[in-house]
């Protein structure tokens, strides 16, 4: 192997042969191993080539990406994205390719951020919210750590139900600064076990999501934040943003703090990246000092005559003592907020709401699709977007494939989860099904 330059500004480079070591492998290259060269060559091993023929030769590669329907669960999900947002987030004053974060930022990015943050608080009901974190898993791993700096405490539960991959992120967060994670077996209704979370209850935090990764609607958590509340525990709900059209949103149950992925809010999705961690809180100061990320607040001139915007609360690394710091978060998704505000202000509460609707509907009408040919779901209890079907998913997906559909996420060997949303018709989905009733013949 090459001796690596060392770089005088990248404090990991002089470790690199140990990092190498510790991940079992002899040279960086070997990381990319399993990235197809052969397209790439092309352009390294040619002269270079007018841009007319680079534009060609791009083109007929971009041509034989497939367009397929989607019903896979588990996000990131197709949700209709009206085009204003596309013609807003990429006009100059808000397309950057880093994150505008310094106090100084221009006034109409900070009031665009504040719209984004009042506009989230009145979806969750809550009361303070900020802008913004990377994604769900980020979220849930951040609020975590608060719960623990404000109670004292070391352990924290979560859902059993959540993904491997979001866990590994959580536990990313969590374990270096000592805090054990316990996890919560669910009920046949895919509703969290109370009498588990009562034995277990005395930690700094409890979270709870409502439409779970499943899809189901957590129907106890009122009872939960009772029982959270009673043993001195914080209760935070991961709430997805369209679900609050036609269900109560967390806010009215007491909760102490709300995450949720904010990437069906006008995000599309794109190499299983492009989300927007959403964080809000009760009108606790306990809590708001811990807030990671930023938060913008508003302002008046002296006069009264103006109003002004400015990073009200900013306790990140950068802009205090690092040892004080609630978060390292700092190229934030600044821009996917914008995204999100743009959105929510287009479609207001009744777009919002009948989006829901048609979630909803589409989601009910898929599960009893099912039932007719004898597919039952995993989950008796209320379903919104998600639902698990037993199924054999490796049959059925290669079988969608051949038809051009993007077939459930794989659970295990016979669990499949699929999603609809507001974008699929009845069409689609007795397509859907149609196919999959074919396979059982």
């Amino acid at each position: 192997m090459e001796e690596f330059f060392s770089h005088p500004y990248i404090p990991n480079s002089k470790i690199l042969n140990e990092m190498l070591k510790e991940v079992g492998i002899s040279s960086i290259e070997e990381l990319f191993n399993d990235i197809e060269k052969k397209d790439f060559e092309i352009f390294l091993n040619e002269e270079p080539m007018e841009e007319y023929v680079v534009y060609n030769e791009v083109k007929s590669m971009l041509l034989k990406n497939k367009i397929m329907k989607c019903f896979t669960g588990g996000g990131p999900w197709f949700h209709f994205i009206p085009s204003i947002i596309k013609h807003i987030i990429l006009r100059g004053e808000f397309l950057t390719s880093y994150t505008p974060y310094q106090p100084e930022i221009s006034q109409g990015v900070l009031q665009a951020l504040f719209e984004f943050q009042s506009m989230i608080c009145e979806l969750y009901n809550m009361d303070v919210a900020n802008a913004s974190l990377y994604d769900l898993p980020t979220a849930i791993g951040e609020a975590l750590l608060l719960t623990s700096r404000v109670t004292g405490r070391k352990e924290v539960l979560i859902p059993s139900y959540i993904p491997e991959d979001e866990k590994l992120v959580i536990r990313n967060y969590t374990e270096p600064v000592g805090i054990k994670i316990i996890e919560i077996p669910f009920m046949e209704d895919g509703c969290l076990d109370l009498e588990y979370i009562k034995e277990n209850g005395r930690v700094s935090g409890i979270y709870v999501e409502t439409p779970t990764f499943f899809g189901t609607i957590e129907t106890k958590l009122k009872d939960i934040v009772e029982i959270a509340h009673d043993l001195g525990a914080l209760v935070i709900v991961g709430a997805d943003p369209l679900a609050m059209g036609i269900f109560k949103p967390p806010g009215d149950y007491g909760v102490d703090i709300v995450v949720g992925d904010g990437q069906p809010l006008g995000i599309p999705p794109a190499m299983g990246g492009n989300s927007l961690g959403i964080m809000a809180c009760k009108n606790d100061l306990k809590i708001i000092r811990q807030m990671p990320g930023r938060i913008v607040g508003l302002t008046i001139t002296k006069d009264g005559k103006e109003r002004g915007f400015v990073l009200a609360l900013s306790t990140r690394e950068q802009h205090i003592r690092r040892e004080k710091a609630t978060s390292n978060i700092c190229t934030n998704e600044a821009l996917l907020a914008i995204a999100a505000a743009i959105y929510m202000a287009v479609m207001g509460k009744e777009g919002i709401r009948r989006v829901a609707k048609k979630i909803f509907y589409n989601t009910q009408y898929a599960i009893n699709k099912f039932k007719e040919i004898g597919l039952e779901t995993v989950f008796k209890g209320i379903h919104f977007r998600d639902f698990t079907i037993k199924l054999n998913v490796d049959i059925v997906n290669k079988v969608l494939k051949e038809k051009g559909i993007l077939g459930p996420r794989k659970i295990s060997e016979n669990i499949g989860l699929f999603a609809v949303t507001e974008i699929h018709n009845k069409k689609d989905i007795d397509e859907l099904v149609e196919i999959i009733g074919g396979i059982l013949k």
